[in-house]
């Protein structure tokens, strides 16, 4: 399973991005696609999941302006109302038989 995701860059307090995560290779059977970010010096934060089922889940810090979705092959998150704290590298993963796969990740971030 490959992961590429792009739509990262900067953004304005308040203002929105939608990243993107193309999934190509082996795809079938994943069983769930996720969202992670990271900022310098804090652990990997799950930031939502979008399981195969289509049940959604979101962390708390971003339930009412982050959005998961999928259009086929694409995992997308759209993120409005935007906070410096948002600021992070954005990983897409997804969970397929037992693995976990990743991306490389996109860099999101939120600054006047």
């Amino acid at each position: 399973v490959r992961l590429v995701e792009s739509g990262g860059g900067l953004a304005q307090p308040g203002g929105s991005l939608t990243l993107s995560c193309r999934a190509s290779g082996m795809i079938y059977r994943i069983s769930a696609m996720h969202w992670y970010r990271q900022s310098p010096g804090k652990q990997r934060e799950l930031v939502a999941t979008r399981h195969r089922s289509g049940v959604i889940n979101y962390a708390d810090s971003v339930k009412g302006r982050f959005t998961i979705s999928r259009d086929n092959t694409v995992l997308f998150l759209q993120m409005t109302s935007l906070l410096p704290e948002d600021t992070a590298v954005y990983y897409c993963s997804a969970d397929r038989e037992g693995n976990t796969y990743w991306g490389r990740g996109t860099q999101v971030t939120v600054s006047t």
